[in-house]
């Protein structure tokens, strides 16, 4: 029998960070929100309907751009990446369908899923909201003095490679190598240390969530078989930043990813990537058909790694775990 852990915990907190130092976390997290009430507002200032003339919302013109840019692309994707919930979605796709900006169909990969294409119509919808946009922002930063944009312009570009799993280092910067190799005496150890620091830290859960990693590791230690079990440990110039499992699901045939870990020293190098991607592989030349996963919603770096490793969300349910209100996810890749 399996039991069910978040499997993803990139955390704003550095790694080495000690227990004591915690608390001070807070007036980071402070910062952080009050940033992004600031910059919420600010796009609020560059309304879709108000600004750029346009008869979308701003979420509507998400939705847009995502089919625009990201073809071809599934009802399920655009929930996923866009985070929103099902039903408003569906009203919304619904809502372009009779204005004839997209048309709704199976997709041909999986038949249970909704294929959305745009409408010659639709693709002209977007190039007006594309273009207005670009316009809106450019006027934006016509405001400011040269030497400020560039200031400006190297923030959002730092943010980003900070934030972003997957964004391009800077040009010049001589980054630390990003290593991969399998587990050794110390690392399951490490694993649930660092779980249980940053999922406390990043999302205020108890010491149950220590004491389920504790278990996961110590299963995994007593029931390892080199034929079907691999946990891997990413190296950030020499130091751990990151870690993954692969362990036997207890069906034929179905691997399960397990404790997949990111510290924020990683970020920017693609180690989540990378460690997907090795799990995978091993899952494949090993013989399995299928991986499985599970993780929260409220994880949502972790869930992009996923969806560009090609796993697709399954099934959700609400549940109250580690002292927080949560929503399961059940991820799947056929191999």
């Amino acid at each position: 029998m399996t039991t069910r852990t978040p499997s993803d915990a990139p955390s704003a907190v550095p790694s080495g960070t000690p227990r004591e130092a915690l608390p001070d976390a807070a007036a980071d997290v402070r910062e952080l929100r009050r940033f992004n009430r600031f910059y919420t507002n600010l796009i609020g200032a560059l309304d879709y309907g108000r600004h750029l003339y346009t008869p979308f919302t701003l979420t509507e013109a998400r939705v847009l751009y995502e089919v625009a840019n990201h073809p071809p692309v599934d009802a399920a994707d655009l929930r996923v990446s866009l985070s929103l919930d099902a039903g408003y979605l569906s009203r919304l796709l619904g809502k372009f369908e009779d204005r004839e900006l997209i048309t709704r169909g199976r997709s041909e990969p999986d038949p249970r899923r909704q294929r959305i294409t745009l409408t010659e119509g639709g693709r002209e919808a977007a190039g007006l909201l594309e273009e207005r946009s670009q316009d809106a922002a450019g006027s934006l930063l016509q405001k400011l003095p040269a030497a400020d944009r560039a200031r400006l312009v190297a923030a959002m570009r730092t943010i980003r490679t900070l934030l972003d799993e997957d964004a391009p280092q800077p040009p010049g910067d001589r980054a630390p190598e990003l290593t991969l190799r399998t587990s050794g005496p110390g690392d399951l150890g490490w694993m649930v240390e660092r779980n249980a620091t940053l999922y406390a830290a990043e999302y205020g859960f108890d010491l149950s969530y220590e004491a389920l990693v504790a278990r996961i590791v110590a299963e995994y230690a007593e029931d390892f078989d080199p034929r079907w079990d691999r946990t891997w440990i990413a190296e950030l110039g020499g130091e751990r930043v990151g870690a993954v499992m692969c362990v036997r699901d207890g069906r034929p045939g179905v691997a399960r990813l397990r404790l997949l870990l990111v510290d924020p020293a990683a970020r920017g190098h693609g180690a989540g990537r990378r460690l997907v991607d090795a799990c995978v592989e091993f899952a494949r030349e090993a013989g399995y058909g299928e991986m499985v996963l599970w993780t929260n919603s409220v994880l949502g770096a972790a869930r992009r790694i996923y969806q560009r490793a090609g796993f697709e969300l399954v099934a959700e349910s609400a549940h109250h775990s580690f002292g927080q209100e949560l929503v399961g996810q059940d991820w799947r890749l056929t191999l």
